[in-house]
């Protein structure tokens, strides 16, 4: 499965990407304000393969897309179907991304993350939420781009790289 954008290229992530991804999943200053940090090869690609084991499913619960740009691989999209009700389909999912730092600033994941906005309603979730750190401007400001609005910010969080924790905002998109 890929998706074109017009400027992006989402393709299954898997470990052909082991180097590209493990520059931007062990950089701090890209992981500050995430849950966790690859800051081994041999976690990287560990969730390399976890990833590619998931894209064998039928059906598939957890959608991990490489983005790339000029035949350049700058990050990673994904989209986490919850499984919240396993009598009935899936309505809901999470998203979320990670972009190398050289690539900040340019409207690529408020561009990849519309994509998947737009997979989501294909595969007919209804309801996508996201998260991230009260501190991390630039990604709710994506979540805010791409339409989703703020439902809680009283969540807490504790980063990869804090000893601290901290308040976590949630964010939700009604698809139908």
């Amino acid at each position: 499965m890929e998706i074109e954008t017009k400027r992006l290229k989402l393709v299954p992530h898997t470990r052909d990407f082991l180097l590209t991804t493990h520059e931007y999943a062990s950089d701090r200053e890209v992981t500050k304000y995430m849950l966790f940090h690859n800051d081994t090869l041999e976690k990287t690609e560990k969730f390399l393969k976890y990833v590619e084991r998931e894209w064998q499913l039928d059906p598939i619960d957890f959608y991990e897309f490489a983005i790339m740009y000029n035949g350049n691989h700058i990050g990673a999209i994904s989209l986490s179907i919850i499984d919240d009700n396993p009598v009935y389909a899936p309505t809901k999912a999470d998203l979320g991304w990670i972009l190398n730092k050289n690539y900040w600033g340019r409207g690529f994941a408020t561009e990849a993350a519309l994509a998947i906005v737009e997979l989501a309603r294909k595969l007919g979730l209804e309801k996508l939420y996201a998260t991230c750190d009260i501190d991390n401007i630039a990604s709710y400001k994506v979540m805010e781009k791409i339409g989703m609005r703020r439902i809680s910010q009283n969540g807490v969080r504790k980063n990869y790289h804090s000893e601290e924790e901290t308040i976590e905002l949630k964010y939700e998109m009604i698809l139908k």
